[in-house]
């Protein structure tokens, strides 16, 4: 077979994961093409492509979702190659055979094999045939209470979305709906299905890579258990504490899909695994979120052997054997003691000290730590993507190494913007049901999310760092001094600090002739303080420990960076102006969004339920529920389907019912 050497790879896609490929086709000398939409006009892969062609518009389907204006944008910016990414439409075998018809190269499996997997209820039966093990799908007429749980699945694409777990019969409908209209918002295909639903299996996966000269390699396993809303949060490789029967099995299970529709290319076969037993999920025809880690441990750069087989070249016989752990956790601008919501707003800093942001994968030595980022300082978080900042991969010679570089990692970043899940992440990975496996299920967030969210613990001490820094910026700026002191003082200086979790906090602090006291009860000593750092000491026999905690300002808000993560406050004026009060019972928008669906018969004067469903918002390519706060009746309804809205505008008003 010949090969068809490549020189210029248009990346239809956008952030991480096109930063991602772009780096590599530079390392192999490739000219790359950029696509983007109007609110990605500046974002980081378009700086980083040779060329960019815009898609004109704001939402997926307008946009990277439109495969004839990316197959026009190839073609005009003179590409040969296109490469899909994740996500949009990198398992869509429609985009794939556009983009053969073109007289362009498809960086994938063929398009034969991506409609084989695309639907998850065809691939569940081609699946069968070859005999791999798999949960069969159920009629939804036919599930009765004594088959639920059950979960319904949008048919095409991934990433959680289309997605919903039913344990109510009554249920069933309203996700059936919902899921199906996520599906088709998120890939433009509408198909459910409904499975049985293994609430504590572990969800573990193998890499498998294929030629066109009929070799499958089977690049080891991955665990991606720890999930929120079906999406991966903490993914590892290879998967810890399976039998090598159990291993081999999914090697073989995985390799049997590949070669049942002469898959080339990367992909990664899904198993659910319970009770000893592994059943097939999915099979997922493109490169995965979490490859990184199958990176680090087997030593290659899967996008250069993606580009590899594409241009016809063989793989060895066998793949590189692994070496040691990689752990990787996904960061995103997310509240999760809100309901996972999604945060918006400008990214100021966003640094992982010692990790290799430009690490290209492969060779003998791994990175230890390594950052795929899909924004950089001055970018801006929208509404209309997905909210995942970056990737931080963490390697180690053992499992316990990896994770406590990579938690170590996570304590020491530097995330100034909005709300991330930095800590929900730290907390994870030092978890005991995660660190000895015995809870490392699809369940772990049902079960521990609260305790993983409460306030940390040393956040009055961010709080009295922020209040110094921010008096000894005060004085600085006024000329008076750091240290500035007067004699003759009414009150001590106080002020107050809001964090995103809710939590206030009110700090006292008292300029002398020798340096700054708290008077406060149990308030740690000052050591010392300037405008961008100051350090505490706890009381002790040996005058206390030490700590350092760094102080920034952007946004309107005070960033405390201390040895046990970061802080954001809001500082809290002492003479409040006037507000508007909302009405009681009034539903306000979590998060910037668009109203997609409102209750079916909703309407002023309809009596609702506490809990009940009322609106339905999207925001970054997910639905979120507005339930109703009491039982009542409806006075006020200002949503409508179409409507965009920001954050904290009003949507409805509930009247509570009285006894």
């Amino acid at each position: 077979m010949t090969t068809t050497p490549l020189t210029r790879v248009l990346v239809a896609n956008r952030g991480e994961i096109a930063r991602r490929v772009l780096r590599t086709c530079h390392h192999l000398g490739l000219a790359t093409v950029a696509v983007y939409a109007d609110p990605d006009a500046t974002a980081a892969h378009v700086r980083e492509a040779d060329a960019a062609v815009r898609l004109p518009g704001d939402s997926p389907a307008d946009t990277y979702l439109r495969a004839d204006l990316v197959v026009a944008a190839a073609r005009a910016a003179g590409a040969d190659a296109v490469h899909p990414g994740y996500g949009f439409l990198s398992e869509n075998a429609g985009f794939a055979r556009a983009v053969q018809d073109a007289g362009l190269t498809w960086i994938g499996p063929d398009p034969e094999a991506i409609e084989a997997m695309a639907s998850k209820t065809r691939a569940k039966k081609l699946m069968a045939d070859a005999g791999v093990p798999l949960l069969g799908p159920l009629d939804p007429g036919a599930v009765t209470e004594d088959g639920l749980p059950v979960l319904v699945k949008a048919a095409a694409g991934g990433g959680g979305r289309g997605m919903r777990v039913v344990e109510a019969l009554d249920e069933l409908p309203a996700a059936l709906k919902t899921a199906a209209a996520e599906a088709l918002s998120a890939f433009g295909d509408g198909e459910v299905f409904v499975e049985p639903y293994l609430p504590s299996g572990r969800h573990v996966e193998v890499q498998i890579l294929g030629d066109r000269h009929g070799t499958v390699w089977a690049l080891g396993t991955r665990d991606c258990s720890l999930q929120r809303r079906h999406q991966k949060v903490i993914e590892e490789a290879p998967a810890p504490g399976l039998p090598d029967s159990l291993r081999e099995q999914l090697h073989q299970a995985a390799t049997a899909a590949a070669r049942a529709i002469g898959y080339t290319g990367a992909g990664t076969v899904e198993f659910l695994v319970a009770d000893g037993r592994a059943y097939f999920l999915e099979m997922n025809t493109r490169l995965q979120v979490e490859h990184p880690v199958t990176e680090a441990v087997h030593g290659v750069d899967l996008v250069a052997l993606q580009l590899a087989v594409a241009e016809g070249e063989a793989l060895p016989a066998e793949p590189p054997p692994p070496r040691g752990h990689a752990v990787e956790a996904r960061l995103y601008a997310e509240d999760p003691a809100a309901g996972w919501a999604p945060q918006t707003g400008t990214v100021h800093r966003l640094d992982v000290p010692g990790a290799d942001r430009a690490h290209l994968p492969g060779g003998p030595a791994p990175a230890p730590l390594r950052l795929d980022s899909g924004y950089e300082a001055g970018d801006t978080v929208g509404v209309h993507y997905d909210a995942m900042l970056a990737k931080v991969i963490a390697w180690g010679p053992t499992r316990e190494a990896a994770i406590r570089r990579l938690a170590a990692a996570l304590t020491r970043a530097r995330l100034h913007g909005p709300a991330t899940n930095r800590e929900l992440l730290v907390r994870s990975l030092e978890h005991p049901g995660f660190r000895t496996l015995a809870g490392l299920d699809t369940a772990f967030y049902t079960r521990h999310l609260d305790t993983l969210t409460r306030p940390a613990g040393d956040g009055r001490h961010a709080a009295v760092a922020a209040a110094l820094a921010d008096a000894a910026h005060t004085a600085a700026r006024s000329r008076l001094g750091a240290g500035a002191w007067r004699n003759l003082r009414s009150e001590d200086p106080v002020r107050r600090y809001r964090a995103d979790d809710g939590t206030e906090y009110e700090i006292r602090y008292r300029p002398g002739r020798n340096g700054w006291t708290l008077p406060g009860e149990g308030d740690p000593r000052v050591v010392s303080v300037t405008p961008d750092a100051v350090v505490l000491a706890d009381s002790g026999e040996a005058g206390g420990v030490e700590r350092r905690y760094e102080v920034g300002r952007a946004g309107g808000r005070v960033h405390v960076d201390g040895p046990h993560g970061g802080l954001s406050l809001a500082p809290v004026s002492r003479h409040p102006g006037t507000t508007a009060r909302q009405a009681p019972g009034s539903l306000l928008a979590p998060m910037p969004g668009t109203v997609v669906r409102v209750a079916d018969g909703l309407a002023e004067g309809s009596a609702v339920t506490v809990g009940q469903p009322l609106v339905w918002l999207e925001a970054m390519k997910m639905e979120h529920r507005i339930l109703a706060p009491a039982s009542g009746t409806l006075t006020a309804l200002h949503a409508h389907p179409g409507r965009q809205v920001e954050v904290g505008a009003l949507l409805a008003v509930v009247q509570e019912e009285t006894a």
